[in-house]
């Protein structure tokens, strides 16, 4: 065999590889293989192996390589813009585009997609009409991949004007560049539109059904959502996971318990739970938000794979159902027993439940373990809960103390939580506090003058009152509806 046919063989060989099932393992391999037989300028197999790495997130890797290509070609140029394009960082699909113009490589119809899609990504309007202007110079726009680009861009950018005039321009419609539409309309707030949209498709697929479900429940049309589910159901689509993790927190907003249990049924059925911890994740959060920790515990025992999500849904659970200790008993088996970490929301859960049971000294333990033990910096809602809890505990000052050395500006929930606590404990003077801050944050909510207003009165003070009329009018603040001053 000739050299020539040897080397053919070799690509073969070598495109078989990459294009198989442990790819993904085997990169380096499949690289040295390059080398080896003296193929590491042939763009072919760059480009096939450039485009594996795009598909697999490695795009630093895919960098390198292109990056010792002696001649790369317009096939290389555009195996790297596409994977910038899927993978991010986003702007190098540009410069990418920009070093290959500079080179006196010309664009086809190849390039504009992906690139396209960049800046739907950078939602960047400059460029993507910039790169739209190119497209309709060279005559690309007839290409039905660049034209679904455009339309991807414009709603990405929630330009659907411009979405919709390219749309209605398309001779071909997939279902793709529908659910993009569907998805464009919806986001944008005008739902009538993307419903309208939605039921004029010729074909759907599960995901123009998820894409419907998911907008619907996102501008808090939980009925509706769940009505299309239902006909979704009755029509014989099966759903898949990213449905049932939609649905469920549906159910357990609208109260469809029985609803939210055929999915379970489902989700065991067709072996969703078995193959998706987020599955599992969310039928913990259904039932606890349902009432039914047992049953979210069950699930949680039952669960095949668990991730710091389960672990978070199950301690938070059981905060929410008044089983603080059982919540304690959990967070420890996770930080002993667990190979999973903790995040930050581990600790709101934590937290949480340490209020619930009232355990303040178990409380400031764990707050303190937090950056100690875990390098996790106490965020707000960390901040939040103990300011709850050492105000529940009767701890007003050192929880107004925390408050004044917290590195974030505090909230008026964290205010109104010292307010709540130092009115049940009658501390009239940090209650004054509390409240002036809370007029600092929210000078437009009448409700604080008026409270204000009512300590001032309670403790005689009528000037205090007056000043807090004047200021009133100064704002241009009404007394709201129901609410009186004592004066």
């Amino acid at each position: 065999m000739s050299n020539r046919g040897s080397s053919r063989e070799v690509e073969r060989r070598l495109l078989r590889l990459l294009h198989g099932r442990d790819s993904r393992t085997r990169l380096r391999e499949i690289h040295g293989h390059f080398i080896r037989h003296n193929l590491h300028n042939s763009n072919q197999l760059l480009s096939h192996f450039i485009s594996i790495c795009g598909s697999l997130n490695k795009m630093p890797y895919a960098n390198r390589v292109f990056e010792q290509s002696h001649n790369p070609n317009i096939y290389l140029f555009n195996s790297m813009i596409k994977g910038y394009s899927l993978c991010g960082p986003f702007h190098k699909s540009i410069t990418t585009f920009s070093r290959m113009k500079s080179r006196g490589i010309w664009p086809d119809e190849f390039t504009f997609a992906p690139l396209l899609k960049a800046c739907a990504n950078l939602q960047d309007l400059t460029l993507g009409f910039g790169v739209y202007k190119e497209v309709m110079v060279l005559g690309f726009e007839r290409f039905g991949a660049i034209r679904i680009g455009v339309v991807e861009f414009c709603v990405n950018c929630e330009r659907m004007g411009d979405a919709m005039k390219v749309f209605d321009e398309l001779s071909h419609r997939d279902v793709i560049v529908w659910n993009l539409m569907v998805r464009g309309f919806c986001r944008s707030g005008d739902l009538e539109m993307g419903l309208s949209l939605f039921r004029s498709m010729e074909k759907r697929t599960v995901v123009s059904w998820n894409t419907m479900i998911s907008c619907l429940a996102h501008n808090g049309s939980d009925k509706d959502a769940l009505r299309i589910f239902l006909e979704m159901r009755d029509q014989g689509f099966e759903p898949d996971e990213a449905t049932v993790v939609t649905i469920l927190p549906v159910c357990g907003r609208v109260g469809e318990v029985d609803i939210g249990k055929w999915v379970h049924s489902y989700a065991e059925s067709s072996g969703l739970f078995r193959d998706f911890v987020s599955v599992g994740n969310a039928l913990v959060d259904f039932y606890s938000k349902c009432g039914e920790p047992e049953k979210a515990l069950a699930v949680f025992e039952d669960m095949p794979q668990k991730n710091v999500v389960s672990y978070n849904s199950m301690i938070s659970g059981f905060a929410l159902n008044g089983k603080g200790e059982l919540g304690i008993g959990l967070f420890e088996e996770l930080t002993d027993h667990s190979s999973v970490s903790p995040n930050d929301a581990t600790f709101v859960g934590v937290l949480a439940c340490c209020v619930h049971a009232g355990l303040l000294q178990r409380g400031r333990e764990f707050f303190a373990s937090m950056f100690i033990k875990f390098d996790i910096k106490p965020k707000l809602e960390h901040y939040g809960c103990m300011v709850d809890l050492l105000g529940r505990s009767g701890c007003v000052k050192e929880a107004y103390e925390l408050i004044k050395t917290m590195p974030m500006k505090p909230n008026a929930a964290l205010w109104g939580a010292l307010l709540s606590a130092c009115r049940t404990k009658n501390a009239t003077e940090l209650a004054e506090c509390a409240v002036k801050e809370l007029i600092h944050v929210e000078p437009w909510n009448s409700g604080n003058y008026v409270l204000l207003s009512n300590i001032y009165a309670e403790r005689g003070n009528w000037s205090g009152v007056e000043e807090v009329r004047n200021l009133m009018k100064e704002n241009c603040l009404d007394k709201t509806i129901g609410q009186s001053m004592v004066g």
